[in-house]
């Protein structure tokens, strides 16, 4: 490794350790010439995901593009953005496990949804409505309608009214 400071090709490393969950890892270093010390990172060179659009267009995975996205579904949610980065984070390392170079716009959705589902089913329904494009109220409600019948076979209660009622204003039903 090059000294940042004076150029010479030669160095040692001082110390060295996993950040970032492991997937980078941090050397600090000090110049045999110099003696001044500096740190480089280490990280795996990712191919780049490609998403497959409507109409076969396509463009560069945007890990910011997601996390605004799922951010919006989650406001005035009590959801951490320690929550929101793990769930980006989860996405992320799913698609480029499960895809090599390519994977539809429509299988990034499908896999915010069902993260969303568990975390939050007011966020799951709002990044539905975005997501799936409802052409009408009826396809709407019978998203809310399934919903609600998931979360009780889960043995979780969601009033119907408190759900539509947060969706569409951002208050529950009693307020």
């Amino acid at each position: 490794m090059k000294c940042p400071h004076c150029s010479h090709p030669e160095d040692h490393v001082i110390d060295s350790r996993p950040v970032e969950n492991g997937s980078v890892i941090r050397r600090r270093r000090e110049c045999l010439s110099c003696a001044r010390r500096f740190t480089t990172y280490e990280r795996l060179e990712v191919i780049p995901l490609v998403v497959l659009k409507s109409g076969n267009r396509r463009e560069p995975f945007d890990r910011n593009k997601l996390r605004d996205g799922i951010l919006t579904a989650c406001k005035k949610r009590s959801i951490s953005v320690a929550q929101v980065e793990k769930l980006v984070s989860e996405v992320e390392t799913s698609l480029q496990e499960d895809y090599v170079m390519e994977v539809q716009s429509r299988t990034i959705g499908d896999l915010v949804l069902g993260k969303l589902k568990e975390l939050d089913p007011v966020a799951y329904v709002r990044f539905a409505s975005v997501y799936k494009q409802f052409s009408d109220l009826d396809s709407f409600l019978t998203e809310l309608k399934g919903l609600k019948q998931e979360q009780k076979l889960r043995g979780k209660k969601v009033k119907y009214a408190d759900l539509l009622s947060t969706f569409l204003n951002g208050t529950t039903a009693k307020n």
